[in-house]
């Protein structure tokens, strides 16, 4: 008896915990769209493409080097505004889309107030998410990005993201890549039972990077099918619609991963 009693209470105070965390009921097919690095496929056809179909986005931007100049790989910051203009989010890759964890603390700071201050310059919002280049964590980025009042920050491992196991600064999220359209099309049958499925892209296709890169037509074929298949499609942003963050990051482990060690 005593033992049923002990197995309730510990139920009911699990409930409790789920409650606060989740703000309302996180539905079915739910999906988020990220995007990296800033390549200038991002603005002359992902970005149309989306209005189509009426979803959200983030874009991750930075000033990739060493070739951020060349505007026929990367976009350019009136384009990057632009994306702002058109609804979505425009979010922080460091400046320099330097990895978080060969960073030191002040390093990591100038990385982010810089990408801020470009933003500030062409009036865009000061970014409240992040995703770390390369995937790469680190407690300092913890420290760093709490302290700027962050929300949400991404990385990888390939797996859906549970709300009340997963800290807000460790979004994992799938890599799309044109060869890996198994992985991607099971991913988004795991959006659901409170699970929410964050895809990064990169360049669609990518002229700087051809391992990331997604072909055009493929890219298309995914966004139909959510489309089609009635997903709703979010920027990492508007989670805080659905997860308050602070109680979330409050209750939330934020060990990074054997994987990613």
């Amino acid at each position: 008896m005593k033992r049923g009693c002990l197995f309730v209470l510990c139920w009911l105070a699990a409930m409790a915990a789920a409650a606060q965390i989740v703000r309302q009921p996180i539905p079915d097919k739910l999906v988020v769209l990220t995007f990296d690095d800033g390549p200038v496929t991002h603005a002359t056809f992902v970005a149309p493409l989306l209005k189509k179909y009426g979803f959200g986005g983030t874009f991750f931007v930075c000033e990739f080097p060493p070739h951020f100049a060349d505007k026929t790989k990367y976009m350019s910051w009136q384009q990057i505004r632009q994306l702002d203009r058109m609804g979505f989010e425009v979010a922080n890759h460091t400046l320099t889309h330097k990895h978080v964890n060969k960073l030191t603390k002040p390093q990591l700071v100038a990385e982010l107030d810089s990408l801020e201050k470009r933003c500030q310059t062409y009036q865009i919002p000061r970014p409240v998410t992040f995703a770390y280049p390369g995937y790469d964590t680190a407690p300092t980025a913890f420290e760093v990005l709490k302290e700027k009042g962050y929300l949400f920050a991404r990385a990888g491992y390939d797996r859906a993201y549970n709300p009340l196991v997963d800290h807000p600064y460790l979004v994992p999220g799938f890599t799309m890549k044109t060869d890996n359209k198994a992985l991607i099309m099971n991913a988004l049958q795991q959006a659901k039972n409170g699970k929410i499925v964050v895809l990064t892209v990169h360049g669609v296709p990518d002229y700087e990077h051809d391992w990331v890169t997604t072909q055009p037509a493929l890219f298309e074929e995914y966004m139909k099918y959510l489309h089609d298949n009635h997903y709703h499609v979010i920027a990492l942003r508007d989670l805080a619609k659905y997860i308050n963050v602070s109680e979330a990051a409050q209750k939330l482990s934020l060990t990074i991963p054997k994987s990613a060690q």
